[in-house]
């Protein structure tokens, strides 16, 4: 887990999908070759994961494995 203080050179970068208001939406970036994750609410939260990881869940979200969470 990264401290805040770690994040402060990191662009995060959020869905298109998300609020207008910037509310509870989930934020990503990389830095030093990691995906990191993080909620607009609670931006001092990081959550880090590899590339492989993330694109393995990305692969189950496309084909409707996590649809149960959205619906």
């Amino acid at each position: 887990m990264r401290t805040p203080e770690m994040a402060d050179d990191i662009k995060w970068q959020k869905s298109s999908f998300s609020g207008g208001g910037g509310e509870q939406c989930l934020e990503t970036a990389e830095s030093d070759g990691q995906i990191l994750f993080r909620e607009s609410d609670n931006p001092d939260l990081i959550i880090t994961t590899s590339r492989e990881k993330l694109a393995a869940f990305i692969l189950g979200v496309k084909a409707g494995e996590f649809d149960h969470f959205v619906s």
